[in-house]
């Protein structure tokens, strides 16, 4: 494909998206449904809002769900220290309720608008962003071209490609490069991703490391760890985390099989809690006792799992084991961040499916913080060993620890990279004040 072809393809998306637009209510009425969508919020997704744009330099950051938004709370928070106003969108309810629960009214929250022309121009049009920061692998072609042409400065933070995504637009570069010559530049998480971008046009491109590992760890009740730890006793636990479907039924059959010997409760914390009433089904259906954080059901000596279906409380659920296995690794594919439960000390498990965490998966296993694990068979047999091992879980966690000690930096490296477009909105906000009171002073008549 030409870069002609390629210029003239995006405009038909362009063209496409405005047709479509008309036709997606029922799509957001069904998603809202589902519990994906906040039904009182559903104009936002065609980028209209009730809340006025605040007075000066304003950063448009997005992060698509719940491990982009971790990352990039820190950055958002030294942006605000700069006194530079932050419209932070996410994509999911469950992002929502993290950047509601870490940052408050510190920042104004919107949905991400559909990447559709006319839901793009009018979010644009409204908020005017002076700077768009993107986070991880979010690659909206509407998006950046409306901002390529409103010559917004817009920067991918933590940035990385999978393999499928790269090879996906290495088979279309002129596409990629009428695409990513929009981005002001992309900071990368690896030195693979860094190549991946450049070769696909992006310019500049500079490496700082993984976003993730210079966040804190997860936040946790201490008064309901507490009164979780006394109902648990002295029995042996597990964490299955970020499980999608197919693994569930995996974790179910390692209790069956671990019950015996360790009589151990199995924490199950699914990726997307909705899915947790099945699950429930599931476990019941397979003789298992459930009982729901949601519902706020006591842990007895006869539970077998403790199901973790609530949104924001992984850093509770962390700190009620020492082994965690990390989903979507053994089914679905691309693994889940291993970095929050090494933060917390514990020993990982996870499949080899981790594509989109393969840095942090390779120094954890490097420093012996990590393990892989094949199937079920050899998820039970790892957790095995882990229960009846203190010493190896000891030296797991202080692999973990390592690894997040060499990891880190990463934050300082990205500021240190957004300066030059973060340093004049800077300016800008500390004048505002003096510039209003200026204005108010001549109409004082005290010149």
């Amino acid at each position: 494909m030409s870069r002609g072809w390629a210029r003239a393809a995006l405009v038909g998306y362009r063209w496409f998206g405005a047709g479509l637009y008309p036709l997606l209510g029922p799509y957001l009425a069904i998603r809202a449904a589902k519990g994906k969508e906040e039904r009182t919020r559903r104009k936002e997704r065609y980028g209209r809002s009730d809340i006025e744009r605040p007075v000066g330099p304003l950063v448009w950051f997005h992060a698509a769900s719940v491990g982009e938004t971790s990352a990039v709370i820190p950055l958002i928070k030294e942006v605000r220290r700069r006194g530079i106003s932050v419209v932070l969108t996410t994509g999911t309810v469950t992002s929502a309720g993290l950047a509601r629960e870490r940052l408050g009214d510190t920042v104004i929250h919107q949905y991400v608008p559909l990447d559709l022309k006319p839901a793009v121009s009018r979010f644009l049009d409204h908020w005017l962003p002076d700077l768009a920061i993107i986070a991880e692998s979010e690659i909206w072609p509407m998006t950046i071209l409306e901002l390529g042409v409103r010559r917004t400065p817009q920067v991918l933070v933590n940035g990385r490609l999978s393999d499928r995504s790269f090879a996906r637009w290495s088979k279309r570069p002129s596409l990629a490069d009428a695409l990513f010559e929009n981005l002001s530049h992309v900071i990368a998480q690896s030195d693979l991703d860094a190549e991946r971008f450049l070769a696909l046009g992006a310019r500049p491109v500079s490496v700082s490391g993984n976003l993730k590992v210079d966040t804190t760890a997860p936040p946790w009740d201490v008064d309901e760890l507490a009164r979780l730890t006394a109902q648990i006793g002295n029995r042996p636990t597990w964490a299955a985390i970020s499980t999608f479907e197919g693994e569930d039924e995996i974790v179910a059959a390692v209790h069956r099989a671990l019950k015996p010997r360790h009589k151990q409760l199995t924490i199950l914390v699914p990726r997307h809690p909705d899915r947790a009433d099945a699950i429930e089904a599931m476990l019941v259906a397979r003789g298992l006792t459930v009982v729901r954080r949601s519902r706020g059901d006591t842990i007895e000596a006869s539970t077998d799992v403790f199901l973790g279906d609530t949104i924001g409380e992984m850093g509770l659920y962390l700190n009620l084991t020492e082994v965690a296995f990390v989903g979507k690794s053994l089914k679905g594919g691309g693994g889940q961040n291993p970095l929050e439960p090494a933060m917390l000390g514990c020993s990982v498990l996870s499949g080899s499916n981790v594509e989109n965490f393969r840095e942090s998966y390779a120094k954890l296993i490097k420093n012996g913080g990590a393990r892989f694990v094949r199937d079920g068979e050899m998820l039970a047999k790892g957790v095995h060993f882990l229960l009846s091992n203190p010493q190896a879980r000891q030296t797991m966690a202080e692999g973990g620890e390592k690894t997040l000690r060499d990891m880190r930096g990463a934050l300082k490296a990205t500021i240190r990279a957004l300066e030059p477009y973060i340093n004049p909105l800077t300016v800008k906000a500390r004048l505002l004040p003096r510039e209003n009171e200026n204005a108010e002073n001549r109409a004082g008549g005290q010149w």
